[in-house]
């Protein structure tokens, strides 16, 4: 069930970015007098899902879900439409509109997808407002990984600044530290300040999902309120409501410790200490080769998180300024794929990488800020100049306004068909690291 509600959160998210993008060309098109041939959901390559025409566009639904498209008239694209290129040119035509005129229909996909994410957000922020973890109330410091080891950080330290800048919100302190370039870390340590510095293996490690900077937990009260897919807890007779209280005896002041205590001992059984409606049990359970228990515990209580409200006025500026730090942040990101020694690029996903940033619960508040970060990401993929997306069509038309000179249609075609060739290789790039992800598990 989990991983049906990640799929139909995903289509549904798809669904509507596609549609305002392919909106956007389509917008501009109609506002010019463009003919539009064909409007379409997914590709349809040899046959449609459904389809019906109103005036002169044929409006559709694909069976391919990557993308969708507008059919505009005169222009080459993914069609490769050489009989209607063959021909003189027409008024209706976007080849015979002015340049400034064609570019607003190329770039009109990325500014829909772009006013799309800061509608999202401002009516995020009106419905919910923002709740987050303020640092401040982080009072056990953080729990950290072999790669925060590796850098200087230690359990319990508390995180003070990232380049002597206090951050708020806990959960951005890592993005700050990724993102940031040369960063450093002024971190609490048995009452004295340390400043460390941020390492190019932790930032390469961090992108693959290591480095991992979480609130540190007390060990006490260790309430279950769940189990794993595959549970040694739950064969071993634990029941969700019990509460564990030790260990071979052995007692904790943190979470981290007991989980250090379950990888140490993984190859033999540990006796936990229970308490099952005031009574006292000891049960033996084997840890899996993993050191895990595969136990959902609940945190409740444990910090005080903060919430803030806004008004319908107040999330106006305040949504822009939430989608212009988003689309500041994903470019930052953007550039590690670029930056040498990070390699960002092995941590490149598809499909399975895209659903699976969506919740396994469905939430309709992350849902639309899932969908709002995803609106950012198409429209600055689509911009790149690369032929074949809309970045590439702008290319050859600020060329063209530049030069006066127009790129001849054979050079076009050439090129949308060397785009797409770039962009497969991506697809398959991309997805294939999916699979070997899946396999390595």
């Amino acid at each position: 069930m989990t991983i049906l509600i990640k799929i139909l959160q995903f289509v549904l998210s798809l669904t509507i970015l596609v549609i305002i993008h392919e909106l956007g060309h389509f917008f501009f098109a109609k506002l010019f007098k463009t003919r539009v041939e064909k409007f379409y959901l997914f590709f349809n390559p040899w046959f449609s899902l459904f389809k019906f025409r109103k005036g002169e566009t044929e409006y559709g639904i694909g069976w391919l879900p990557l993308g969708g498209y507008v059919k505009i008239s005169g222009m080459i694209d993914e069609s490769l439409d050489r009989e209607q290129m063959s021909k003189p040119p027409e008024p209706w035509e976007f080849r015979s509109k002015p340049s400034w005129q064609r570019l607003l229909i190329m770039t009109g996909g990325v500014l829909f997808n772009f006013i799309l994410a800061f509608l999202i957000y401002v009516a995020v922020l009106y419905a919910w407002g923002v709740t987050y973890l303020p640092n401040a109330n982080v009072k056990y410091g953080i729990v950290t990984d072999s790669t925060g080891f590796a850098m200087g950080l230690r359990n319990g330290d508390k995180i003070i600044s990232v380049d002597n800048r206090q951050i708020d919100n806990f959960y951005e302190i890592n993005k700050e530290i990724i993102l940031r370039k040369n960063a450093t870390i002024q971190v609490e340590r048995d009452g004295q300040t340390i400043q460390l510095n941020v390492t190019p293996d932790y930032i390469r490690n961090a992108i693959k999902g290591k480095g991992r900077i979480e609130p540190r937990v007390p060990f006490s009260p260790f309430i279950i309120n769940g189990f794993g897919k595959s549970s040694p807890a739950r064969d071993a007779g634990l029941l969700e409501g019990d509460e564990i209280v030790e260990a071979d005896s052995l007692r904790f002041s943190y979470f981290d410790e007991f989980q250090n205590y379950l990888l140490e001992n993984r190859g033999r059984e540990i006796m936990l200490g229970v308490l099952r409606n005031g009574q006292s049990l000891k049960i033996p359970v084997k840890p899996t080769p993993a050191g895990r228990l595969e136990i959902l515990r609940s945190y409740e209580n444990i910090f005080e998180y903060k919430t803030v409200k806004y008004g319908l006025l107040e999330s106006i500026p305040q949504g822009i300024k939430m989608g212009t730090g988003t689309i500041g942040d994903y470019l930052k990101q953007f550039r590690l794929i670029f930056s040498k020694g990070t390699r960002a690029h092995e941590s490149l996903g598809g499909f399975i990488t895209i659903g699976n940033i969506f919740p396994g619960k469905w939430n309709w508040q992350a849902f639309w800020n899932l969908t709002a970060f995803l609106s950012i990401i198409l429209a600055v993929m689509n911009i790149l100049p690369i032929p074949a997306l809309d970045g590439g069509h702008v290319m050859f038309l600020l060329f063209e306004v530049v030069t006066g000179r127009k790129p001849s249609d054979k050079f076009l075609e050439y090129a949308q068909i060397a785009g797409m060739i770039l962009l497969f290789a991506l697809l398959i790039y991309a997805n294939g690291n999916d699979i070997i992800k899946l396999i390595k598990k």
